[in-house]
């Protein structure tokens, strides 16, 4: 299934000369998203946990957690978890931020999965692959349904398998 027909481009969102790639098509198609999660989830059906990354990260990650039967674990921006955190700072394309992640979210050794739904510069992921490095878990892959080549995140994540299902 060619995946990137269910990915719509809104230019100049959020801010200008950003081209957003938009999954809400991908959404609306309970075929297209199965064989998104299908694929994903035959690259991650030996780790420990899930975690899935602020905001649209969680859409992929809970339903992969489910179809695989794994402990879910969410990376937030800050303030947003009510119990204790560990937290990074990161950079953004247009910006910086901050993540979180529960202290109880995994334990010494675990293999993590981290699922997102975009892999721009690499920094948000590489942020969450800190965070789950900081509790001793072990990042098995950062997965993504799309990614964007050309933003040069190779080396922001060259020590970590990456694993894609549409190329832009």
């Amino acid at each position: 299934m060619n995946l990137s027909q269910y990915i719509r481009d809104v230019e100049n969102f959020p801010i200008e000369w950003i081209t957003f790639k938009d999954i809400t098509p991908l959404l609306q198609n309970p075929e297209a998203f199965e064989y998104t999660i299908d694929q994903i989830a035959e690259k991650i059906k030996d780790v420990d946990i899930i975690i899935g990354l602020d905001a649209r990260g969680f859409l992929f990650a809970w339903a992969l957690a489910n179809k695989l039967h794994k402990p879910l674990n969410i990376v937030r921006k800050a303030w947003k978890l009510p119990y204790k955190t560990i937290s990074i700072d990161y950079e953004l394309e247009y910006g910086k931020n901050t993540f979180e992640l529960n202290i109880d979210a995994l334990q010494p050794w675990q293999t993590v999965a981290i699922i997102d739904d975009l892999l721009a510069t690499g920094w948000t992921a590489k942020a969450a692959c800190d965070l789950v490095e900081k509790l001793w878990g072990k990042v098995h892959s950062v997965n993504f349904v799309i990614e964007l080549w050309f933003l040069n995140w190779a080396e922001v994540l060259k020590n970590y398998p990456i694993y894609s299902i549409c190329k832009y």
